[in-house]
């Protein structure tokens, strides 16, 4: 008979704690599941190289009903306690919302019971006294405060299964489950935060469907304000709804359906006619779901809370993706606290959002500001205002032709660095703005202009062959657009899967429009090669990720010669809600001067201010500041050798603490792995000091101050100490071209066995007849030992 403790751990889980679920009841076919990986792994970024992080996984979760778990198991071989896997269940319960977590080795469970009304909170039992799903669900109640028999019959109620495999990411259900048992206990104001990319519409719909198939709520509301949204919506998820659902179009009413959708402007007016809202009871609707929330919605004095405090007697449930705009002005105010957030920080942690580096770019004229020399014209001949100009003045009120040169310049320049076809989304102040970006862009691309007119095109609202171009630009099957220049209409409903650089330079007035611009790079498509994506900065905006409880702690950025003015901003009118009409038109209430102003599909298309063109001004780039996320979704700023110098000694004490792990590894490639998921950019540190430098001489020159040597010089300290004279003459060529690689390339590219396949040593035969050369495998690696024995030997 074979010995328990010589069984693997799955054979525990097999032959032990299986039969015990299913001796207390549990159906392994609809209310259990094995190893079920609930992240998809961060992807960590090297240079352009991508990898992804172990997901987490659960051994087994146990469910009351689909996408209702009561309970996590973490099992152990038996060579191990009972209590061996309790810590580790109980972190992944705490991420999960699970109340109650059991270790398993074979021999019992070791239980933790977070709901245990009286004795103690953890305690072991057998395996036959595995409790009942109906024990666990008693638990899961006591949890999650269900203490009626209609909150119970509310919270139990079935998810929506279209018949294909898709289910709820394990946040979505954490989202769904707990707005579901809110307003099963009686909530009436609910909030829920995601971040942009995380299916908040997807999440809408599985509330709508459960609540409204236990018959808690009869008739819905579901209000955006963008129609973009709304036909995203529509045709999406709640397509579901089929015949039960309307969408409330030139404020035309008919009570005959269930689920409605509608914009904000569709169900009001703004002349002398009746609010459309009004023709339905106030009770009418008994839930009204929020989308992008933050936009004002919940605002004491904004025209759509009109809207809410006419239908008050139904539950009202917010959806934002930013959980604080300003202040004085927040979502909370008006719902309470989220019972529910998600933030773009652990969107990235967990692999479902894509990781981002910043590039800021300062142009001297931005940090310097530009001041007119006595009796500058501008390009029409009339007098520049002698004053100090800025960056909230150019291409608002003053263009600079050089200016623009500049910004395309450096966009062109980043993209021949990395790929010229990555799609690209340019934001710029306005319409004339991303026109003129894109002429400056197609002037710096010609080549590519010339074979297909397509690489750059200009997206705004008032142009109609630029908008027939969106779904191309957002296909990721489509190569054409590459380069899309913008002004409003891309901020949002833009899901570009594929876009991996996105350009400011635009002053983006608020947290929220940052936050949906920035949502249009942080969605991950890999079969399209989109796995992190590039901001590149030209209007200081990212001081807008300062956003400690969503995105991390503050990020403050001083680039070298930047004036104190620009330090604190400027006071300026705020641009106040975006607000459209049901054609997605914007309306503007501008102050009474003002002319008025009309909007197409988001952008302004009026009678501009009156702008200033200016050229022949000297515009160069005064400073560039790069900004990474390190493992923990912080962003590093500052100097990237005293991050790195910070987080190796984190890591090793002293300089000899490195060099003995280093010289101790059979691998080195194990150590740069070990570095990079500390947070520590070796590729970008690589360009910052020189990329002449191995990896070695990198952390003991930043870390530990030692003097660096280059790869090449390394190599030369090889050859003249002719340490692989014991080796035959082919032998010893292959070493030789082994020091070529490394003084190329580095030491990771050398320790690979794959690298006798390619050029230089496919001369050389076979990678068999390679090792054969040296008397078989564990010769060859020793000599390749002895080889990065020798080149670290001075250190």
């Amino acid at each position: 008979m074979t010995n328990k403790k010589d069984l693997s751990e799955r054979d525990i889980c097999t032959k032990f704690i299986t039969p015990a679920l299913e001796q207390a009841g549990w159906d392994m076919q609809k209310q259990v599941r094995e190893e079920v990986s609930f992240t998809d792994g961060r992807i960590y970024v090297k240079g352009n190289l991508t990898t992804r992080g172990k997901r987490k996984r659960a051994d087994y979760v146990l469910y009351y009903k689909p996408n209702i778990p009561v309970a996590i198991i973490e099992a152990k071989d038996n060579g191990q306690t009972v209590m061996a896997g309790i810590q580790q269940g109980l972190d992944y319960a705490t991420i999960l919302d699970i109340p109650t977590v059991y270790s398993s080795n074979g021999d019992g469970f070791y239980e933790h019971d977070r709901t245990a009304l009286s004795g103690s909170i953890e305690r072991e039992i057998s395996l036959s006294e595995f409790p009942t799903p109906e024990q666990l669900w008693e638990r899961y109640k006591r949890y999650k405060g269900i203490a009626t028999p209609e909150a119970e019959r509310i919270s139990a109620q079935d998810y929506f299964f279209d018949g294909t495999s898709r289910s709820p990411r394990y946040y979505q259900q954490i989202a769904i489950n707990r707005t579901v048992e809110a307003v099963a206990n009686g909530q009436e104001r609910v909030l829920l935060t995601m971040a942009t990319g995380t299916g908040k519409t997807y999440t809408a719909f599985q509330i709508i469907h459960r609540l409204w198939k236990a018959g808690a709520k009869k008739r819905i509301l579901f209000l955006a304000d963008r129609n973009a949204l709304i036909d995203q919506t529509r045709r999406g998820d709640f397509r579901h709804f089929k015949d039960k659902m309307t969408v409330i179009k030139n404020k035309k009413i008919d009570k005959s359906y269930e689920i409605y959708l509608a914009l904000y402007q569709g169900l009001t007016s703004y002349n002398e006619d009746k609010d459309a809202f009004r023709e339905f009871s106030p009770d009418f609707f008994d839930l009204i779901v929020i989308d992008e929330c933050h936009r004002g919605s919940a605002s004491e004095d904004s025209a759509w809370r009109e809207i809410l405090d006419y239908f008050k007697t139904a539950t009202h449930i917010g959806l934002t993706a930013t959980p604080r705009e300003t202040e004085t002005v927040s979502s909370t105010e008006y719902f309470g606290d989220p019972i529910y957030i998600y933030s773009l920080k652990q969107g990235i942690q967990d692999g479902f959002l894509a990781p981002y580096k910043v590039l800021r770019v300062g142009l001297n004229v931005d940090l310097e500001g530009w001041r007119p020399e006595a009796g500058k014209t501008d390009k029409s001949g009339q007098l520049v205002d002698d004053r100090i100009y800025n960056r909230k003045d150019f291409d608002k009120n003053l263009v600079i032709d050089e200016r623009t040169e500049a910004v395309a310049q450096k966009i062109s320049e980043y993209l021949k660095k990395t790929n010229r076809f990555d799609k690209a989304i340019v934001f710029c102040v306005d319409i004339d703005h991303a026109q003129r970006m894109r002429s400056a862009l197609a002037n710096a691309n010609s080549d590519l202009m010339a074979q297909n007119p397509k690489y750059i095109m200009q997206i705004t609202g008032d142009n109609d062959e630029g908008k027939r171009e969106l779904d191309n630009f957002i296909s990721p099957e489509e190569r054409y657009p590459v380069i899309a220049t913008t002004s409003k209409l891309m901020t949002t409903g833009v899901d570009a899967q594929t876009c991996k650089l996105i350009v400011l330079d635009s002053n983006i007035g608020s947290m929220t429009e940052f936050k949906q611009i920035i949502g249009r790079g942080t969605r991950i498509n890999e079969e399209f090669g989109k796995t992190f994506f590039t901001i590149l900065d030209f209007r200081n905006v990212t001081d807008l990720f300062a956003d400690p409880d969503f995105d991390g702690d503050p990020v403050r950025v001083k680039e070298l010669g930047e004036d104190e003015e620009f330090e604190t901003p400027e006071d300026e009118a705020s641009e106040g809600d975006t607000i459209t009409d049901e054609e997605g038109k914007e309306i503007i209430f501008e102050p009474p001067t003002e002319p008025p102003e009309i909007i197409d599909g988001g952008d302004i298309i009026s009678e501009p201010r009156r702008k200033l063109y200016v050229n022949g001004v000297n515009v160069s780039i005064l400073n560039e500041r790069i900004q990474y996320m390190d493992g923990n979704g912080k962003l590093i700023t500052g100097s990237l050798k005293d991050y790195t110098r910070q987080k190796v000694r984190e890591q090793y004490q002293s300089l000899n603490d490195f060099l003995s792990k280093w010289r101790s590894a059979d691998k080195k490639q194990a150590i740069i792995d070990e570095l990079t998921e500390q947070g520590i950019v070796l590729e970008n540190l690589k360009d910052a000091i020189g990329k002449e430098m191995d990896i070695f001489d990198m952390i003991c020159h930043t870390a530990f101050d030692q003097p660096p040597l280059t790869r090449a010089e390394r190599a030369k300290q090889v050859r003249k100490r002719d340490v692989f004279s014991q080796y035959g003459e082919q032998a010893r060529k292959v070493l030789d071209a082994l020091l070529d690689k490394y003084a190329d390339e580095g030491i990771e590219n050398i320790e690979d066995i794959k690298v006798l396949k390619i050029n230089p040593f496919d001369r050389f035969g076979t990678p068999t007849e390679i090792i054969n050369l040296f008397g078989g495998k564990q010769n060859y690696l020793q000599a390749l030992t002895q080889l990065e024995q020798a080149l670290y030997q001075v250190a």
